[in-house]
């Protein structure tokens, strides 16, 4: 098996970085998504962990969820996993960040939305784009709205556009935002003043009871829009014709 994520713990176990490494743009399969849910389990037992961040290798983030993998056959098990390793990352036994350089798009984007925090360079771009391939992100169009409200998050999923980090700091999604040159001395920085000198097991309650709320509406509705995916979305013939003209780099033609 093919390792597609590194982990890098600092040198007391109180930070842990899951970088996602997957030539070209990390893209996210169902395998890494496999993996990274195998780190999150083992999370349980590192009782001195602050944060957990979640970064990209060669300068992006995360071009989002394999395309490949949306085809008829695949999608079946992909949309699942992926929807799991969410759901995992909501219960993760510490405070979760997306360290974002670059782009952060699609299935990158619905990760970056499970994480408590977002750092991002100046130069990072997010966006939802699975309009243009005739779909819709389900994990976004549950965690979307409640981090950034309706009209903020109809916009980003209807129009597939993508948008700099300071417009998304300005929603108030985005914690931090820096010059990528100074973005991971920046985020040492925030970790050092406001978690390491926290209680672990004050964190670990902490984390718990903020994202309650987030966490129990993110389960009652992300089945139905797995479903409404699945059951629904895969029997029109303009989702399977926008992964297959992808693939074959043409333009889509749509029938419906």
């Amino acid at each position: 098996m093919t390792a597609l994520i590194k982990t890098i713990y600092n040198e007391n176990r109180t930070r842990l970085k899951i970088v996602l490494d997957h030539p070209k743009g990390n893209v996210i399969t169902t395998e890494m998504a496999v993996q990274v849910r195998t780190v999150l389990a083992s999370l349980q037992e590192e009782h001195s962990l602050r944060m957990v961040s979640f970064e990209g290798s060669g300068g992006e983030f995360s071009f989002g969820a394999s395309v490949q993998e949306h085809a008829p056959g695949l999608v079946e098990r992909m949309l699942p996993e992926m929807h799991r390793l969410i759901g995992d990352m909501l219960e993760t036994p510490a405070p979760t960040a997306a360290v974002v350089k670059g782009r952060c798009i699609g299935g990158g984007f619905e990760l970056a939305l499970a994480c408590d925090f977002i750092f991002a360079s100046e130069e990072a771009v997010f966006g939802i784009p699975e309009v243009a391939l005739a779909a819709f992100p389900p994990a976004a169009a549950a965690l979307l709205p409640l981090r950034v409200g309706h009209a903020h998050a109809s916009r980003a999923i209807l129009t597939g556009t993508t948008r700099p980090a300071k417009a998304w700091h300005e929603m108030g999604l985005v914690t931090l935002v820096a010059p990528e040159a100074e973005l991971d001395e920046a985020v040492d920085t925030w970790f050092d003043q406001f978690l390491a000198i926290r209680s672990a097991a004050g964190l670990r309650h902490a984390v718990t009871a903020t994202r309650m709320g987030l966490r129990d509406k993110v389960k009652r509705i992300l089945p139905d829009l797995e479903r409404l995916y699945l059951n629904e979305l895969m029997r029109t013939t303009d989702v399977v014709e926008a992964v297959t003209a992808f693939l074959d780099k043409r333009s889509p033609q749509w029938s419906d």
